[in-house]
């Protein structure tokens, strides 16, 4: 009943894994496109950032600048959100390794109680023969003789 146990916990596991090799590459690919708009946001806002001698070109910079400082801020909002995803992520992996420990060590443990228990069998098994040679010699023998003639 154990070993079937074992053995489906073997399929989820593998299925655990795929999910998880999964949305770690959607968090990468998350990441990668955070950063490049921060740093194509930060871009344009450096580019914007010379003064002009016409007034109505200062004050369509300055709007365009409030635009690319937001999307600045939106995109670090967006990797602090990822951070702490990526720290829920950690905590909840470590507890699916741990558990997979867990069991890897259960199977362990039981592997080396059958194999104590079959060397327990066979030191019982040759006591049994050695004591039953030891009463036959000790029934057949001389001195056992001698001490029941007295």
């Amino acid at each position: 009943m154990n070993k079937g146990g074992v053995g489906a916990g073997s399929g989820p596991t593998a299925a655990a894994a795929t999910a998880a090799a999964q949305k770690q590459k959607n968090l990468l690919q998350r990441v990668d496109t955070d950063i490049t708009n921060m740093v194509e946001n930060f871009n344009t806002l450096v580019n914007c950032a010379r003064v002009s001698d016409q007034p109505f070109r200062n004050s369509q910079e300055a709007f365009r600048m409030e635009m690319c400082a937001a999307r600045v801020v939106q995109s670090a909002d967006s990797l602090l959100k990822l951070v702490s995803e990526l720290k829920q992520t950690a905590i909840f992996s470590g507890f699916a390794s741990l558990n997979e420990h867990v069991e890897q060590r259960t199977v362990e443990f039981k592997q080396q109680s059958e194999k104590t228990d079959r060397l327990l069998e066979k030191i019982g098994e040759q006591a049994a023969a050695s004591l039953k040679e030891l009463e036959n010699h000790y029934y057949s023998s001389v001195h056992r003789t001698m001490t029941t003639d007295n």
